[in-house]
């Protein structure tokens, strides 16, 4: 887990963990807190729950991640005319407002409401399911996370990236890097992570 400074791009801390958690996110801010750091923002990948946990701090959702997400429940070339849309729509986010993506996702719930409400029934059970199940998370995480995909715009004066890609950068860059040290042990290798990310503990 690597937290980096948005301006200079240096990396503040980072952890060798086996799973990310909400709490060791929490850990690592009030770790640097301690050290002497202001946070004014925190620009994130959107797990779960994280975001209500680090109020009342402003939170970017990684655009980038979101449409990504979307992306997986869609696939890249959806072949019903609701995913083509929905896609299109999620592909002007970095260009547009939270308001005008609010108004963009109502206009398609108003075109595709009767497909995206289809439902059909378990012969067995009895019991009735939505058909386009991935059509609607797809919808659902947008209106879930609308409101943290456009915080760079609300807090102008911040700076706030829309993105972690400067952070993802550092990854691509990392992974390319440990590609040519196949046989470094695990000490080694933490070693050589801290070098390339300038990190001295």
């Amino acid at each position: 887990m690597v937290f980096k400074d948005a301006e200079s791009g240096e990396t503040l801390l980072r952890y060798y963990v086996k799973y990310e958690t909400n709490s060791l996110y929490l850990k690592g801010i009030n770790e640097l807190i301690m050290q002497g750091f202001r946070i004014l923002a925190v620009v994130c990948d959107g797990r779960k729950g994280l975001a209500g946990k680090l109020k009342p701090l402003p939170i970017q959702l990684c655009q980038f991640h979101q449409i990504s997400t979307i992306t997986r429940y869609l696939s890249k070339h959806p072949k019903h005319q609701s995913g083509k849309d929905l896609k299109l729509i999620v592909g002007l986010i970095p260009e547009i407002t939270q308001m005008q993506l609010e108004d963009f996702l109502e206009q398609w719930l108003d075109i595709w409401k009767d497909y995206y409400n289809e439902r059909g029934v378990e012969p067995d059970s009895g019991q009735s399911f939505y058909i386009h199940r991935r059509l609607r998370s797809a919808f659902r995480s947008l209106r879930t996370n609308i409101a943290l995909l456009f915080t760079y715009q609300k807090y102008p004066s911040l700076k706030i990236p829309n993105t972690t890609n400067k952070l993802d950068g550092s990854f691509a860059y990392l992974k390319q890097r440990l590609g040519c040290h196949n046989g470094l042990s695990t000490l080694q290798m933490k070693k050589f992570i801290d070098d390339i990310l300038g990190v001295s503990k």
